[in-house]
């Protein structure tokens, strides 16, 4: 939970890109491919979780050889992929994905081949959800907070996207 509440951070902080629209806009994206894919939410959740475990190494390695002007770049580009294949192949290299496919179907229990075709929109999805921690521009601070909090926790919470989708969830539809 505590990756959450660096989202809710980002949203309230006004040097920071994140906003309550984006959120909404990621969970969207979230709940039509868990439909389209026919999946129950915790099914989705257990992606998530596995994506974001396998993803922190990926990049972790990424920010360690690019630096954070460029892995904010990184993160950009992968958000704004849309589904694109080509965009992904661009940003991640093909053996990383593969290391991404298969971790992420081990631990989740999807085959790989749905987990594969999944990748292209759920990578944009994440990215999207960790560039709401960048500093929008001119703001003073620099760096991105929710990145940096998703890639240099040593916890197992800093990478459970699929809870922080759930608390995203209950944010942005609380119960009457």
């Amino acid at each position: 939970m505590s990756l959450f509440f660096n989202v809710l951070s980002s949203i309230n902080n006004p040097n920071q890109q994140g906003s309550i629209d984006q959120l909404s806009s990621v969970m969207n994206s979230v709940q039509q491919l868990t439909a389209s894919q026919g999946l129950k939410q915790d099914q989705m959740a257990s992606v998530l979780n596995s994506l974001g475990g396998a993803l922190q190494p990926a990049l972790k390695q990424q920010s360690a050889t690019m630096g954070g002007g460029q892995m904010d770049g990184l993160i950009g580009q992968l958000a704004n992929a849309g589904g694109s294949l080509t965009g992904l192949q661009s940003a991640i290299p093909p053996q990383m994905q593969q290391q991404l496919i298969q971790s992420v179907a081990q631990k989740s229990g999807l085959n790989a081949g749905m987990v594969q075709a999944m990748l292209p929109k759920l990578l944009p999805m994440v990215m999207g959800l960790l560039g709401m921690g960048a500093a929008k521009p001119g703001a003073t601070q620099g760096g991105n907070a929710l990145l940096d909090a998703f890639l240099n926790s040593g916890s197992g919470n800093s990478t459970d996207l699929g809870t922080v989708m759930k608390f995203a969830g209950r944010f942005l539809n609380p119960p009457t």
